[in-house]
């Protein structure tokens, strides 16, 4: 052990000077964010840049420092073997831990604990929150150019954002803003240069695309050191009120936290194959540069180096029929005799994987816990046998979740502010699900809870039956053409009516806009229903209000299947409810597996909640009992396709139309004396208070006005 004594003193000499001290960034973070709330822009906007440069500096010192004494404090080579066990293993341990303590403590000029923040810390850097509050810090100082770069630098990262949303649009509209002002300050070198060779690539622009995708490959590899690197820090305890009893011992102990560290290690290829702003990574990242990097090799007629890559490729996959045909075609090419081999970083990555794979599944296998392989290239003799098939599962899994995060990528902005999202597909426990809130108000609701009772005394249910599902409630129901028949009759109220089809057209535009952005959703049918619970009737009930189904098939709950065929609606492709009230009891809708019997998620009613979800199998629902008083909602479904938009909307849209031309037609002279005494910046309002596109600003022409102030989040 002396040689582990010498070494130990030697660190300490050499480190025994500290060049500067590194405030903690979580402490500059909450001093930023306090100073922000006092609208001190200036100490806020400083204190917000210094957390940001601290938080780097901890990284990048912590990087440095892994590196640094893998090469000063390394396990293999030293002493000879007759010493201890214990001595050679863990003596080489305490070497690399006392190098790493000094390495720190030298670059950060303080204690590493005093540098140990809190998970919702380290989440908000992770998403990239205290830019948030930077923006607008700056824009509040008049620094627009540098407001601009972190409000875009935050929205590349939460591109779901919606306050952000509509702040880029208003920067994008002030004058004095450059377009370079937008830049991302956390932009990934790999990202820049992969999306610009796939672009090559794309166009057929081959030595552009190989000199993109090279430097992309390199800078994923060096990003990915980078992220193990990282891994190697403190025991993170999901239980850290364990009992002491309860406490692992020394092997188990150190078992756990290096299989934490190797998990860890495993998922840093997911952590740099996704794209900041994207939920989902990209599939196969590492062996995708290669198979684009071996076909543009071989076009720009370098097969050496498309073999090269080929052969790297098939150390991920060496079964893959087409890979092996085209090493047999560079083969001949090159002729026999020519040694081909895959690339020694690629070898030394794919080596290094399974060997850390192999250990995980050890632990897994015989200490117990779960992994979620990152990668689909895994070898199947490499999982024990009794993991197998909770592999496939998790696979299939974690591909579901991909699809549902992709999903999520792509929709759009909501047309309307002001409207939140609850609960989306994830907190549902499904897919294509989604509850929004605020999209009525209560002065609304109230309307057309007024048209409800009109319809009521109407009657229009289905087939003049008092429920269509249950002898336990009544059944109202009113469509959208009988509405307005009421309307023209004047049993109801003209503005009611209107508010109905205003009320669904607006529900309509958010879900296109949400699920399908840029594919226009046609309404399939619009019914405004309530259903009353019957007096007498409820006592013992065990029915449902309406029975578990879906809206586009046949449900087969003991077959586990359900058949898109008639008398299904089989062309409808998106479902909404719109609730008008919460004063009755019951009558929540719910969602199932395909038996029918399994709740995934409920959705509780309210005024101006709207739930809305695909129509198909992946969404079984029913509504439990309503027990007493009455529940109003509007039932929507939609189609993408025209042949079965619904024609009585058409023909109720048509009658509303020439209802407002009867009713607004003054004379000219009445016209005239209006215009005149309109002022120039007024503009028409319609009755929903939003002003008609047709008649907005030109984006830039209100620069004289004070811009409206950007907000951060409410809460920190």
């Amino acid at each position: 052990m002396a040689s582990l004594l010498c070494l130990l003193l030697a660190t300490a000499a050499a480190t025994a000077t500290s060049p500067g001290r590194l405030v903690p960034y979580d402490l500059l973070y909450a001093d930023g964010v306090r100073a922000y709330f006092s609208r001190d822009w200036g100490r806020a906007a400083e204190l917000l840049q210094r957390a940001l440069q601290s938080y780097a500096g901890l990284r990048a010192a912590r990087r440095a420092c892994r590196a640094s004494c893998r090469r000063e404090a390394p396990f293999l080579g030293g002493p000879a073997a007759e010493e201890p066990w214990e001595a050679a293993l863990l003596g080489r341990v305490l070497q690399r831990a006392d190098c790493l303590q000094h390495c720190l403590g030298r670059r950060l000029g303080t204690a590493t604990s005093a540098h140990r923040a809190s998970p919702t810390i380290r989440r908000d850097f992770e998403q990239r929150e205290p830019y948030n509050y930077l923006q607008v810090a700056f824009f509040q100082l008049k620094k627009l150019d540098q407001a601009v770069s972190a409000a875009h630098t935050f929205f590349v990262a939460n591109p779901q954002h919606l306050q952000m949303r509509e702040d880029m649009e208003k920067y994008r509209r002030m004058s004095g803003v450059k377009s370079d002002n937008f830049r991302d300050l956390e932009a990934t070198p790999h990202w820049e240069a992969y999306e610009a060779g796939v672009q090559h690539y794309n166009a057929d622009e081959y030595l552009q695309a190989v000199a993109r995708l090279e430097e992309s490959l390199r800078e994923a590899l060096s990003a990915l050191e980078e992220c193990r690197a990282l891994c190697e820090g403190p025991w993170e305890d999901e239980d850290e009120e364990e009992e002491e009893e309860m406490q692992p011992g020394l092997y188990e102990a150190i078992a756990a936290h290096y299989v934490q560290v190797l998990k860890c290690r495993q998922q840093c290829v997911l952590e740099i194959a996704t794209k900041p702003g994207r939920i989902s990574a990209t599939e196969d990242f590492i062996p995708s540069h290669l198979d684009l990097l071996q076909f543009a090799y071989d076009q720009v007629g370098n097969q050496a180096l498309a073999a090269e890559c080929a052969a790297s490729y098939l150390l991920f996959y060496p079964t893959d029929e087409p890979m092996l045909e085209k090493m047999k075609q560079y083969r001949t090419e090159l002729g026999e005799d020519t040694a081909v081999t895959a690339r020694e970083s690629i070898q030394l990555y794919v080596q290094r994987s399974l060997m850390e794979k192999k250990l995980i599944y050890y632990a897994v296998e015989h200490l117990g816990g779960t992994f979620n392989d990152p990668d689909l290239w895994t070898p199947d003799e490499l999982i024990p046998e009794n993991l197998k098939e909770k592999y496939r599962e998790d696979q299939e899994k974690q591909k579901q979740e991909t699809l549902d995060m992709e999903e999520s990528e792509k929709r759009g902005p909501l047309p309307f502010e002001g409207i939140a999202v609850t609960m989306d597909s994830r907190r549902m426990n499904g897919t294509q699900r989604v509850v929004f809130d605020r999209v009525l108000t209560e002065s609304e609701c109230k309307d057309l809870l007024r048209l409800t009772k009109a319809a009521g005394e109407a009657g229009d249910g289905y087939r003049a039956r008092r429920s269509p599902h249950t002898p336990h409630e009544r059944f109202e129901g009113l469509t959208v053409m009988k509405a307005m028949e009421l309307a023209q009759n004047g049993d109801v109220d003209w503005r009611d009516a209107k508010l109905l089809l205003q009320a669904s057209e607006k529900s309509r535009k958010i879900i296109e806009s949400y699920f399908t952005p840029g594919k226009k959703l046609h309404f399939s049918f619009t019914h405004l229903v309530c259903r009353t619970a019957v007096d007498g009737e409820q006592e013992g009930r065990m029915d449902l209000s309406h029975p578990v189904h879906a809206d586009n098939c046949l449900l087969d709950p003991e077959g586990q299947e359900c058949w898109r065929e008639p008398p299904a609606y089989v062309y409808r492709d998106y479902s909404g409810i719109l609730y008008l009230n919460d004063d009755f009891q019951g009558g929540g809708l719910f969602f199932t597996e395909m038996d029918a019997v399994t709740v995934t998620a409920e959705v509780h009613p309210k005024c101006g909640r709207l739930v809305a979800f695909s129509s198909g199998k992946e969404n079984p629902h029913g509504v439990w009992a309503v027990s007493r008083g009455r529940r109003c909602a509007i039932a929507l479904w939609y189609t993408h396709s025209q042949e079965h938009a619904e024609q009585e909307r058409v023909k109720a849209e048509e009658l509303m139309e020439q209802r407002a031309v009867e009713q607004d037609q003054p004379d000219e002279e009445e016209r005239q004396a209006e215009q005149s005494g309109r002022s120039s910046s007024e503009l028409p309002v319609s009755s929903s208070g939003a002003r008609p596109t047709s008649r907005r600003h030109k984006p830039g022409s209100d620069r004289t006005q004070q811009p409206k102030e950007l907000r951060a989040r409410d809460e920190f």
